[in-house]
């Protein structure tokens, strides 16, 4: 496909896109974009409780301020101390997506929204008091590494992330461009840490990147869902079209969202003309919805998803399921059913706050919080799409055992080498194995596996895993569609 070229590209740019380190969900502001921070629908209403703080309430948090000013036994700085007690209020919430942003964060968080990232390339969220990625973003750095959706991030640089808040751990990860990163990670399965380092980078961010296979099939990948998302997909939408395209694969696979009114504009052209695309529940259980003004499409449609496919991937996979008709492939996704707003005009200084402010429902009224959306057709990635990277810390060799050693099994195992097991020890066939890659990839033929071994093998790896003739899911997908066009496999 053309725009796995580009994917690859961005890989080897090592580009440090932060869409994460910034507000972690990437920006789901269902906002009227021109009102400058005053919500749309359910954000307007009023609660009849009183608004602003009471005497009493002022009072007291001027006579902290007052102690920490007089007594405290260092200086202080006022703006950090009072950006500290907003912070405050919002993690009381006890909501990871109800965050205040300091000034520069929160100019991040607006490149973010425009798709303009300066970072790593993973989505993260706090949960259960832990930084956890949500998503890494296809074609990042992160991905490049080998960051994988559900990581808690342990350690940036040696310096422990327990107990930050987001907006803390995010300037950790932030930093020059060209510099490294060395993030250290708890990854379910494996029995201690993973550090992987990252290379930091800007770039302008493509998000939409479409291809028609021979078969007449179309590919549309999303990465997510930024302002001129919308736009770009009606351009490449129109373009496969007008090239006779016989069925259309949506792919969503690791995109953490993104704004709603762009993915309710992407989602209603699959969606009859006043059918409902999402539905949006205030903290009354009041529901407002969002009507479609498309007319339908008469091609089958199925929609390429997996765990780091989050938020208005969500509701794009939502809407086409119960009014599109599509059929969801892949595996379950992230499950964030809430909608955010950001509100950057009401305060002084250039601080953002982004809060939840409603639940965001399917058209038939299912909430995928916290559950995800099932696939009608679930299709698991090879382990090797997910095993840990090597550490290149040390030579691997015979008889030795190691959980580098086991992901070096299972990326030969992915390779098309053959292995006899995968649980760390260097057995003989290992071995043999590793002279067969060596040999091949035109390395001296040791057996053993030293850095420059390892980092080959990594490239071949994702030379491998990018390549579409090997990508079990997409090959799903079409299947599906094929199947409905009559043309079998």
């Amino acid at each position: 496909m053309h725009f796995k070229g580009r994917t690859v590209a961005a890989f080897i740019l090592l580009t440090m896109v932060a869409s994460v380190l910034v507000t972690l969900t990437l920006a789901d502001r269902w906002i009227a974009l021109e009102s400058g921070g005053v919500a749309a629908g359910p954000a307007s209403s009023r609660s009849s409780e009183q608004e602003g703080l009471s005497e009493k309430e002022l009072n007291k948090l001027n006579t902290v301020m007052g102690l920490i000013r007089n007594k405290y036994f260092r200086d202080i700085d006022r703006t950090k101390v009072v950006d500290g007690a907003i912070n405050g209020m919002m993690q009381a919430l006890d909501d990871p997506y109800s965050v205040y942003m300091e000034k520069d964060t929160a100019e991040h968080f607006s490149e973010s929204i425009e798709g303009s990232f300066t970072g790593v390339g993973a989505s993260v969220t706090i949960k259960d008091g832990r930084i956890t990625v949500e998503s890494a973003i296809k074609g990042s750095p992160a991905q490049r590494a080998g960051v994988l959706a559900g990581d808690v991030l342990l350690t940036v640089n040696e310096d422990s992330l327990e107990g930050l808040s987001l907006s803390d751990a995010v300037a950790k990860i932030r930093g020059p461009k060209g510099s490294k990163v060395k993030l250290g990670i708890q990854r379910a399965g494996a029995a201690k840490p993973i550090h992987l380092t990252i290379i930091r980078d800007d770039i302008d961010y493509e998000t939409v990147f479409a291809n028609l296979r021979s078969d007449g099939i179309g590919i549309i990948e999303i990465r997510q869902f930024s302002l001129n998302t919308g736009e770009r997909f009606s351009e490449e939408l129109e373009r496969l079209e007008k090239q006779g395209m016989k069925g259309l694969v949506i792919d969503v696979r690791d995109n953490p969202g993104g704004v709603l009114p762009v993915v309710v504009s992407v989602a209603q052209s699959f969606v009859s003309k006043g059918k409902p695309v999402v539905q949006i529940e205030d903290r009354n259980g009041k529901r407002e919805q969002t009507l479609s003004k498309g007319g339908g499409k008469s091609y089958p449609v199925s929609v390429l998803m997996n765990k780091g496919s989050a938020s208005a991937s969500e509701v794009l996979a939502g809407a086409l399921k119960e009014e599109g008709n599509a059929v969801l492939v892949g595996q379950t996704t992230f499950g964030k059913g809430t909608v955010q707003v950001s509100y950057d005009k009401v305060l002084e200084g250039g601080g953002l706050v982004k809060m939840t402010i409603a639940k965001w429902l399917t058209p038939l009224g299912n909430w995928v919080h916290e559950k995800g959306l099932k696939p009608d057709v679930e299709v698991l990635p090879p382990d090797y799409y997910t095993v840990a990277r090597l550490s290149k810390t040390k030579t691997l060799v015979r008889d030795a055992i190691d959980e580098d050693i086991k992901s070096l099994q299972i990326m030969l195992s992915g390779l098309g080498y053959e292995t006899d097991r995968k649980d760390g020890y260097f057995s003989a066939v290992t071995e043999k194995s590793v002279k067969a890659f060596q040999k091949q990839a035109g390395l001296p033929v040791t057996g053993e596996v030293d850095k420059t071994t390892a980092e080959k093998l990594e490239v071949k790896l994702i030379e491998h895993i990018q390549e579409d003739d090997n990508d079990i899911q997409l090959l799903k997908a079409v299947g599906v569609l094929k199947e409905k066009l009559g043309m079998g496999e």
